[in-house]
């Protein structure tokens, strides 16, 4: 489901359950030494889909530890996200001269839980997620924005290699599948360049939401890319982004 989000310079990967016989490397195995089984699983599976996802790159299998805020630690010349939930684990990556970043996330179709919506979302957030709900129920806004918020960090941290808060940046929803983020702090820098505003586009299948983002070369710094063929209290981001 994951490439359909995608433009055709990222390669994806993505799996609806898990493997107990997944190859991991050293480095690997010492980061979730200590985790519980279901962690890792989860880490396992979601390596396997970015070593899949690589080799349509034509990068042979590597380590992919996590690193500094438990982000992914790419090959040189590759961006790439990682994401997982229950049920659904996918990777996406794509040759750093094509994509200055890229982020991804997956979340449960179901609404978030308690009163986390007032501690992730800012006030005009909170009344776009209502002025949705009002149009329809079909979709989890709710947990929708969280999942944007969390992709949009996800192509954050790379670039500005700090935390970001759920405060950080305004999210605003298009019902028919696109988002985009505002940041409300420093923006992120690209090759020199502020990046204010990030676009992505987001699904609600089969009892999955799915977000991406793909932040592209400006066109005088990009090869001709094909066009796009697929088918159809301060708490901070980042939770899944390892």
């Amino acid at each position: 489901m994951i490439e359909e989000l995608l433009p055709v310079d990222v390669m994806s990967a993505e799996a609806f359950d898990d493997d107990a016989d997944i190859h991991l490397f050293a480095e690997e195995r010492a980061a979730i030494a200590d985790a519980v089984p279901r962690r890792r699983r989860e880490f396992s599976t979601v390596r396997r889909c970015a070593r899949t996802a690589l080799g349509e790159l034509g990068i042979p299998p590597v380590p992919l530890p996590p690193g500094r805020h438990r982000a992914p630690q790419w090959p040189a010349g590759v961006v790439g996200s990682m994401t997982h939930c229950s049920g659904y684990r996918a990777a996406a990556v794509a040759r750093a001269s094509r994509l200055h970043a890229v982020g991804i996330d997956a979340e449960e179709g179901a609404p978030l839980p308690g009163t986390l919506l007032d501690l992730v979302a800012l006030p005009a957030e909170r009344d776009l997620v209502e002025r949705l709900g009002a149009q329809s129920d079909a979709v989890p806004w709710d947990r929708l924005l969280f999942s944007c918020k969390e992709a949009v960090y996800k192509v954050w941290f790379p670039l500005a290699q700090r935390m970001l808060g759920f405060d950080g940046a305004q999210i605003e929803i298009d019902s028919g599948g696109s988002f985009s983020a505002r940041f409300l702090v420093p923006p992120p820098q690209a090759a020199g360049n502020p990046v204010p505003r990030l676009t992505g586009r987001w699904m609600h299948r089969d009892g999955f939401i799915l977000t991406a983002i793909a932040l592209p070369l400006p066109v005088n710094e990009s090869p001709v890319r094909a066009t796009h063929t697929r088918a159809p209290s301060r708490t901070f981001l980042g939770t899944e982004n390892r």
